[in-house]
């Protein structure tokens, strides 16, 4: 009975060990010259196994995406899509959460492979797009949306001002993973988080009446 339960645990963690060994083959090899042999060979399964839950190497980017969001698409979307009042508060959460997934670097392993891979192979850059940003941009802007009919925030470009609470977090990703510039040799997401929010808030909000001049 424990043989059973042994494989049994081991059969249902299997599409997780592919997908791990196919992040690792990817940043060694590159999505184009990586094959599933190479990644049946790093999971130590046969390529019939990976084929059995991944049945081409989109499907594994795919795989790969998916787990990777599952949190916020699951979490921190429904709440931003709901949420009335001040936008300040779930943009700080939301920040904040990116920063911490960003922090773990086997989450990072999916933003690096899009930003190095998207450009040359559509199918990644429209995997992420479908299961991502089609999902994040239209929640985010309608946060933004609210807040300036709330009049919390200024009236703005709503689509716009969401590029600009994304963008500081891509462009930090790929100044460090697309040319190797990073802040005092390091990452540094707290920091960047910290003085991201910082300049955000103060020009997106609205001017309190005690502040206008």
């Amino acid at each position: 009975m424990k043989q059973e339960k042994k494989f049994s645990r081991r059969a249902d963690a299997r599409p997780d060990e592919v997908l791990d060994a196919a992040i690792a083959v990817f940043a060694q090899k590159g999505y184009a010259r990586t094959k599933m042999d190479d990644i049946a060979k790093a999971a130590g399964i046969s390529k019939g196994t990976v084929y059995l839950y991944f049945p081409s190497k989109d499907a594994l980017v795919e795989g790969i995406v998916r787990r990777a969001v599952t949190p916020i698409a699951e979490g921190a979307l429904p709440q931003l899509a709901a949420f009335q009042g001040d936008p300040r508060l779930p943009i700080t959460m939301l920040i904040k959460v990116l920063v911490g997934l960003l922090g773990d670097p086997e989450r990072l392993a999916v933003p690096r492979l899009i930003l190095r891979e998207g450009m040359n192979i559509p199918a990644i850059a429209e995997i992420y797009r479908r299961d991502v940003l089609d999902l994040a941009i239209p929640t985010l802007t309608g946060l933004v949306e609210r807040g300036i009919a709330s009049g919390h925030l200024r009236p703005l470009d709503p689509e716009l001002t969401v590029r600009s609470i994304i963008g500081p977090v891509i462009a930090h990703l790929m100044l460090s993973e697309v040319f190797g510039i990073r802040p005092e040799g390091k990452l540094s997401f707290d920091r960047l988080m910290e003085n991201h929010l910082n300049i955000l808030f103060d020009g997106i909000s609205a001017q309190k009446a005690e502040d206008a001049p």
